[in-house]
């Protein structure tokens, strides 16, 4: 686990070489220790032998694409973080992202500054937050069995993975069991002090982890919407 984030080694998987170039020389630049891969099968390859603090994915590549990278990351338990870079802005294309288990997702143009704030980001919640020794307890969140060394939820209909992000949210939920919290209580717990974008992000997690809890998702009983503030947990 990394000391600070100048000691971070980062692998980017990119079939545009002069994007792929140029965050090369960005994050060389801010002392990061940087793996550049030009498609999604190098990108796998690479992540076998573990030893990354972060994942740069871009979506569309050759071969296999990002998303099937972040998929065969999270089937094998590899809980790096994953920041996804795409030229696709449609909600679904985010919503797809997160429900495999990437952690944050940048739309193409991005700016450098806007870019590095979010990998910051990334790798100070991974610092603060350092995967701990596996607990066997398990947990009862809404309709299922929460394995969190595992990261996956159990419900009577089926199987779930869960993301990193998302057992913090269970795990915070589960600390204030009937107190409405607000959405930036929540994405300071999940995100960090300094996340940076919007309660957007967190209203889409929410969305996906309900799907993996509730028993029915139209009709929520466990994550409850308080409008205008947040969300309550009422177990």
């Amino acid at each position: 686990m990394i000391n600070n984030s100048d000691m971070a080694k980062i692998l980017i998987a990119e079939d545009e070489e002069p994007i792929r170039i140029g965050l090369v020389d960005t994050l060389e630049s801010e002392g990061y220790e940087v793996v550049a891969v030009p498609d999604g099968q190098a990108a796998l390859d690479r992540s076998v032998d573990g030893g990354f603090d972060l994942y740069v994915l871009d979506i569309m590549m050759p071969k296999v694409s990002g998303y099937d990278v972040c998929r065969g990351l999270r089937k094998r338990d590899d809980n790096t973080p994953v920041l996804m870079l795409s030229a696709k802005s449609d909600e679904i294309d985010k919503v797809v992202g997160f429900e495999l288990g990437c952690d944050d997702y940048v739309t193409k143009p991005f700016g450098v500054r806007e870019l590095l704030a979010r990998i910051n980001a990334l790798l100070r919640r991974a610092t603060a937050n350092p995967p701990k020794e596996p607990i066997k307890k398990t947990v009862t969140f809404g309709a299922a069995t929460v394995h969190r060394c595992e990261y996956r939820a159990v419900t009577s209909v089926g199987e779930h993975r869960l993301s990193q992000r998302e057992v913090t949210l269970i795990d915070t939920f589960l600390q204030h069991p009937n107190q409405v919290l607000s959405r930036d209580q929540l994405l300071n717990a999940a995100w960090g002090m300094n996340y940076f974008g919007t309660t957007r992000t967190l209203d889409q997690h929410i969305a996906q982890l309900r799907k993996k809890i509730e028993t029915d998702v139209k009709t929520p009983t466990t994550i409850i919407t308080v409008h205008g503030v947040g969300y309550q947990y009422t177990p």
